[in-house]
């Protein structure tokens, strides 16, 4: 209930409801992108001064190998399920977008944690970059494997009608999204590149560079975040119709999937022996599904897939639910279970 009187979430539920009410209240898309980078930029400060302040050790490189590891269960434990109820392509998109991660809602649980007086490691900002990309490659290549599939049959058609047949089929070795471009695509994105140079500059800079920074990254991040998250609301509602109308499975995967997600991770938290704070924000991570890079990716990189199930699904049920009760209760979770 306390992150629900948090006024930022407080004003996310305030767009929902303008948008669910049809409200001409918007906020315009150049703003909207400012905000966005903003939160990038002072959360990889933050990071780094954290980080700066911890050092590298052990603790840090188990906490990274634990986000990698969960960065490739979740997406193939999705595709495994998923498959069984949609098409392939289908599968492996909303699979990819439930293996990726949201940075919204990593920033909005960094926020919770610290409020609560349980600050993570500066490192999770480098673990959430880690899982941003292993989902979108897996996505990639199930998706070209499909497709070889489907070209195999036409390949034993003698020419000139096989020629025809394979060109039928979206023919031939080449026709699969280069790998290479993929991995391009992912790792140089810019709010990524963004997130991990404040980052560094934050670890480099140290106290000097925090006190400097604190009006910047500190004194205006609670108000940003806000208005950031008034401009989701909005966006929420306007996709809440097409998450709406999927398939009873599909709404059920995208309530259930994440809990699940949290559960794996918070196993492994336990077994590695990480600190609460650090196990909550795996939690998140695993829980969250991606609604801005993977969709982004995915829309040219599966075109046989429908971008209206795995952005409306993400967007419009993950995202509110983690937001207003899953990041309290994946905290609660890891606080009862680590101490």
């Amino acid at each position: 209930m306390q992150n629900l009187l948090d006024p930022a979430i407080l004003f996310f539920v305030v767009g929902v409801l303008a948008g669910a009410l049809r409200s001409n209240l918007e906020i315009p898309p150049a703003i909207a992108k400012f905000l966005s980078l903003y939160l990038l930029m002072a959360l990889g400060l933050k990071g780094g001064f954290a980080l700066h302040a911890s050092g590298l050790d052990a603790t840090v490189a188990v906490s990274l190998l634990a986000a990698i590891a969960m960065a490739f269960l979740v997406p193939a434990i999705g595709y495994a399920f998923l498959r069984r109820h949609i098409s392939g392509f289908d599968a492996a998109a909303v699979a990819a977008s439930y293996g990726s991660v949201s940075a919204v809602t990593f920033v909005t649980a960094m926020q919770f944690l610290e409020t609560q007086g349980t600050p993570p490691g500066g490192h999770m900002a480098a673990a959430m970059v880690l899982m941003e990309s292993p989902a979108i490659i897996m996505a990639v290549l199930l998706a070209n494997m499909l497709r070889q599939r489907a070209c195999a049959p036409a390949s034993v058609v003698a020419s000139p009608g096989g020629g025809a047949a394979l060109a039928r089929f979206g023919g031939g070795p080449g026709t699969g999204t280069p790998l290479g471009k993929i991995l391009h695509e992912s790792f140089t994105d810019g709010a990524q590149l963004l997130l991990l140079g404040a980052m560094a500059i934050g670890f480099l800079s140290g106290d000097t560079g925090k006190a400097v920074m604190q009006p910047f990254s500190g004194d205006l991040f609670k108000g940003m975040l806000a208005f950031f998250l008034l401009d989701m609301g909005l966006l929420v509602a306007r996709n809440f119709s097409a998450a709406r109308t999927s398939s009873p499975v599909l709404l059920g995967y995208a309530v259930g999937a994440p809990l699940v997600h949290a559960a794996i991770a918070l196993a492994l938290g336990w077994l590695l022996g990480m600190a609460a704070a650090d196990t909550a924000l795996l939690m998140v991570l695993s829980a969250s599904a991606s609604y801005i890079v993977v969709p982004a990716v995915l829309r040219h990189a599966i075109p046989e897939a429908n971008p209206s199930l795995y952005f409306g699904l993400s967007l419009g049920v993950t995202f509110p639910l983690n937001l207003m009760l899953g990041i309290p209760l994946y905290a609660w979770a890891a606080r009862t279970v680590l101490g």
